[in-house]
């Protein structure tokens, strides 16, 4: 019977193994691959594509909510499956995929093309730790899965050695990233100590019947969330964010500043879902364990990532570091959809990430074939880019306006929602706090758009663009556009996950 119920386990892991076997291809393959590894783009996008099909195979409603475990009772899963993970876990393969098409065409891959079986051996490996993030329910799981992410992304920020940054970048995402695994690891051990279990439903159920020290308990939620707020880039853990955006290969800062933060929220709305709501309410409010306060907990956090995010990118001329400042500003939006506690709250989380992935994907790309051409990544060098290069100008304006949030873009509703979240929850200071926010992060975005067509001077030669790059920038831009007048599809798919999320 156990036999049974392990071989039963293995059939709701399907995308994980494939990945896994996926990696040792890329490795082999690589050992009798001398001359075209180019191949290894196309095998690797092949690997990610039979991911997403049993990934989508798994969203079948009657296998929801079966963790990965040798017992009968689903509670004492390491892993659960649930449409919850599958909407998160396509968001993160949607920009696997994307991250194929980057590294086909970046200058930064190409000049490391020998060791392109190691690149994507890593990224496969990332990828393979975000899944399992997204899908943890026992702290073990949570900490073994943020180390295979960390562990293939530290390599991959320094990976071209082109200059010197790239060496720096990895150094510092290695110290930040050791620092926050270790004070996580600490406060996973007092909650074990505390409650006496590592599952997130046993932690549970043991809130609920038992007393705890709340000093003591507070003290490992909060060095438990340091280690997951690392991954989101949430202030004041996110000082590694602009020097590994700005040293790592483009291609992998855009990869980092959506895949890596999914699967971060993912496993952090997991947490405190299944820890410690007690039942949500017909309106979906969530009834919480009162034993630590997220909601003043998480307002803090949101509103100081958003605001330092913001007005530090005001002083940036580097189109990486600026795209940093403002990855982590909108990591403080996103977490502005979990103060309120609510079905409502998520629900905007997930149709803000699904635009956000489409928009900053694009901004990232055109910054990555401006910077190819030009062996520059300076605002002040962009100077009549939307002259000389006309689509590419008017594709990052499209993209910027909408990572500021104005209609008729895909950004514009991304917001929306979660302002409408705040002002049901009442919560109407923190809502004028995020949309002063929003104005100041107009600015910055002006500042870029100001150079593109108004500035005056030695203006930037034309930078060619083959059909491919044609192609990927109207994959990203018209759902950017489409998505921001006709968004129902999104938002029914959205609100079914949340709906399943409740029967965890």
């Amino acid at each position: 019977m156990e036999l049974v119920n392990i071989f039963e386990g293995l059939t709701y892991l399907k995308p994980e193994i494939t990945l896994g076997i996926g990696l040792l291809l890329i490795v082999l393959l690589d050992l009798f691959i001398n001359k075209n590894k180019n191949v290894l783009h196309f095998i690797s996008l092949a690997i990610i594509l039979i991911t997403g099909y049993f990934v989508l195979e798994q969203s079948d409603v009657s296998k929801a909510f079966l963790p990965i475990s040798t017992q009968t009772d689903r509670n004492f899963g390491m892993l659960t499956l649930d449409a919850f993970g599958i909407y998160f876990k396509i968001l993160v393969l949607l920009g696997s995929i994307l991250l194929v098409f980057f590294s086909i065409t970046s200058a930064e891959v190409k000049s490391v093309n020998n060791r392109l079986g190691e690149y994507y051996a890593l990224i496969l490996g990332m990828l393979l730790g975000m899944m399992l993030m997204i899908s943890a329910s026992d702290l073990i799981m949570v900490y073994l899965s943020i180390e295979l992410v960390s562990l293939s992304s530290y390599v991959l920020a320094g990976f071209t050695k082109l200059r010197s940054r790239s060496s720096e970048a990895a150094l510092k995402y290695l110290l930040y990233g050791g620092t926050a695994s270790g004070i996580m690891l600490f406060g996973i051990s007092l909650l074990f100590g505390i409650t006496g279990n590592t599952n997130l439903y046993e932690i549970h159920k043991v809130l609920i019947s038992a007393q705890v020290n709340s000093l003591t308990f507070s003290t490992a939620i909060v060095m438990i969330f340091t280690g997951m707020a690392y991954k989101i880039s949430a202030a004041p853990f996110h000082f590694w964010t602009p020097d590994v955006y700005e040293g790592a290969p483009i291609s992998i800062t855009a990869y980092l500043s959506v895949a890596s933060k999914a699967a971060g929220f993912a496993l952090l709305i997991r947490f405190v879902k299944t820890v410690f709501v007690m039942f949500s309410e017909q309106n979906g409010d969530w009834n919480l364990i009162p034993i630590f306060d997220w909601q003043t907990f998480i307002i803090v956090i949101s509103i100081l990532t958003m605001t330092l995010g913001n007005f530090t990118a005001l002083w940036q001329n580097n189109l990486k570091r600026l795209l940093a400042y403002s990855s982590i500003a909108h990591a403080g939006y996103l977490l502005l959809g979990l103060t309120v506690l609510s079905d409502k709250g998520i629900l905007a989380i997930l149709i803000y990430f699904t635009f956000y992935l489409i928009m900053n994907l694009g901004a990232f790309y055109i910054v990555m074939l401006i910077a190819d051409k030009t062996g520059t990544e300076d605002i002040t060098k962009l100077k009549g880019l939307g002259h000389s290069s006309p689509f590419l100008g008017t594709a990052l304006t499209i993209f910027l306006i909408s990572l500021v949030g104005l209609p008729p873009t895909a950004g514009f509703i991304g917001k929306f929602y979660i302002f409408v979240s705040l002002l049901d929850s009442k919560m109407i200071l923190v809502a004028v706090i995020a949309l002063l926010n929003t104005v100041v992060s107009l600015y910055y975005y002006i500042k870029v758009l100001k150079y593109i067509y108004l500035v005056k001077g030695d203006k930037i030669e034309t930078i060619p663009i083959n059909y491919s790059n044609y192609i990927v920038i109207i994959t990203l831009l018209i759902p950017t556009i489409l998505f921001g007048i006709y968004f129902t599809p999104i938002v029914n798919l959205a609100n079914k996950c949340v709906l399943l999320l409740n029967n965890l």
